[in-house]
């Protein structure tokens, strides 16, 4: 392939087209209400994750802003809406206490870097190997943190020192003033009510933007003396690129690295939620991860944090009538006018009520239906969602994920080994496979002397020392013919655990015969020395009747009359 075949196929799998936008004639209306919904209701929650990873509410905005927009132009879904979300607000939270929230640009733009990567070389559709308790267990997880995140912002109190958010927030209990905490703590109450009683009036109410107006108005009037955003800048900050040293990309390289897994991982699960709730969308995995990093980079260039594909807008826009990307782009512009020209008030906003917002959020995050349904079905696969939520808990994100995915595999073996069978069968086959042989004493020599055994399942590393065990224990017979056709996995140590099966009979003077053998397992086989290990590979059979009376012959040839 040369170059311009490269380019022309990199152009078709990851670069905008015309059809981004077909039908927009006729969906413009509804995609400029849509975008307009979506963006009111992602202006808190910008401004709260920005606050709670750290970096600022402003960072939080820009990102809205500027990964919103490259992302929604660049991505591979029509429908996904990009921003700063609480998964990764809560990635950042150590990365900021390690090295100071100015790191957060570099790893914006490294992690960027990764993810853009991650799509020119095809990595998008790995997503569809982590399993669905994984996920669930990874929200229960991220929910979690993001509620104890918001304790410091309920009562009203600086956020503590350390890592560990279940300790920042016992430690924010242990320093709160509860005489002035009861304010906080009644702002939280405020929007809390607010976001579940409003969309049960009506369902596309703004209710979080309404809620947070309203504590917003009640402290002004009451002039309560809580923590607020404070001033924000009135536009876009100019583009600057860091210097990206050897030392500085070898310090945040791992957390560099952890963002671009998240960013990864959330964003193609995100979308995949857009696909199924549309009948139009048709996610393309590797753009949307080249459009996706391209965001990252973009918003650490103009000082923002990174951005993932926010599942909570993107049902938002779903719901409100999206029909393609210009919802998004519309969302995107609309936070930027309300800088440009309302963030005077934004800068009012309590933090309390922010917190209020995150923690009805957080609750939301968690599909209980979801999670039962897993808890009821099998043993491991609510082993595999609670490890992952402890996991995502105590640890961090990633490597939760990574757990969880290693545990749900080995169970997985586990389980595809225990199916894995070996079951004799000579009595009904051979009675079946005998009908030609019509001499009773005759027939009754076959049986005794050929023993049928029949394998399913995979035949593999984790089932291999049970077949093994299994045939190598065979009563004493002249000939055993091994019918493979249930095998359906088989890699080396299967291969070579047959190998051995069929060395250990040959041993006692068994002969083996292999029947009904796929061409593809056959070729490993006679890589790891199966075959070989045959007397002949004339020992190789298709159907049972044609094993049996081979196996017939050679017991005539064995065994004189008078055996």
């Amino acid at each position: 392939m040369n170059t311009s075949q490269v380019v022309a196929l990199l152009r078709e799998r990851i670069l905008p087209e015309r059809s981004d936008y077909a039908g927009l004639s006729r969906s413009w209306r509804a995609d400029l209400i849509a975008g307009i919904t979506v963006g009111v209701v992602a202006l808190p929650l910008a401004l709260a994750f920005g606050v709670t990873s750290g970096v600022g509410a402003a960072a939080g905005l820009i990102t809205a802003i500027v990964a919103g927009l490259v992302a929604a132009v660049f991505g591979g879904s029509n429908l996904q809406v990009s921003g700063p979300t609480g998964a990764m607000a809560v990635v950042l939270v150590p990365i900021v206490a390690r090295y100071g929230a100015e790191a957060v640009i570099p790893v914006a733009i490294m992690a960027g870097g990764m993810v853009m990567a991650m799509g020119v070389l095809g990595l998008g559709r790995l997503v569809d190997f982590i399993p669905w308790p994984v996920v669930e267990g990874f929200t229960i997880g991220i929910a979690t943190i993001i509620f104890l995140q918001q304790i410091p912002l309920a009562l009203d109190v600086p956020k503590p020192e350390g890592e560990s958010t279940a300790l920042v927030a016992f430690r924010a209990v242990q320093a709160a003033d509860w005489s002035s905490a009861v304010q906080s703590l009644a702002l939280v109450g405020l929007v809390v009510v607010l976001m579940v009683l409003l969309p049960r009036v009506r369902r596309s109410f703004p209710a979080s933007i309404v809620a947070v107006v309203v504590a917003t108005l009640l402290v002004t009037w009451l002039g309560w003396d809580v923590m607020t955003i404070g001033p924000i800048p009135a536009g876009l900050p100019a583009p600057s690129i860091p210097v990206l040293d050897t030392a500085t990309t070898s310090a945040l390289f791992s957390a560099a690295l952890a963002v671009a897994a998240l960013a990864a991982i959330e964003s193609l699960l995100s979308a995949r939620v857009a696909d199924g709730m549309s009948d139009t969308s048709r996610l393309n995995p590797d753009r949307e991860l080249f459009g996706q990093g391209l965001a990252n980079v973009a918003s650490g260039i103009f000082g923002g944090m990174p951005a993932t594909g926010a599942i909570a807008r993107t049902a938002v826009n779903v719901r409100a009538g999206a029909r393609t990307r210009v919802s998004a782009i519309v969302h995107s512009v609309l936070i930027l006018l309300i800088v440009l020209f309302l963030g005077g008030l934004v800068a009012v906003i309590p933090l309390a009520a922010l917190a209020g917002v995150l923690m009805v959020t957080a609750v939301r995050m968690v599909d209980r239906r979801s999670a039962q349904s897993i808890l009821r079905s099998t043993k491991s696969d609510a082993l595999v969602m609670i490890l992952t939520a402890l996991a995502t808990v105590i640890f961090d994100l990633i490597l939760a994920v990574e757990i969880g995915i290693a545990v749900a595999a080995v169970l997985a073996l586990l389980a595809l080994a225990k199916s894995s069978t070996v079951e004799p069968e000579q009595d009904q086959v051979l009675d079946r496979a005998h009908d030609q042989v019509t001499d009773d004493d005759e027939r009754q020599l076959m049986k005794e002397h050929i023993a049928v055994y029949r394998l399913d399942g995979a035949l593999f590393f984790g089932a291999a020392q049970h077949f093994l065990d299994e045939l190598t224990s065979v009563a004493d017979v002249r000939v055993v013919i091994l019918r493979l056709g249930g095998i359906s996995v088989i890699d080396a140590s299967g291969g070579h655990a047959l190998e051995e099966i069929i060395s250990g009979l040959k041993s006692r003077g068994i002969a083996v015969l292999l029947c009904g053998v796929a061409e593809r397992p056959l070729r490993i086989r006679r890589a790891v020395g199966a075959v070989d290990a045959l007397d002949a590979e004339q020992h190789v059979f298709m159907t049972l009747p044609a094993a049996i009376e081979h196996a017939h012959g050679h017991v005539r040839r064995h065994l004189s009359p008078g055996d």
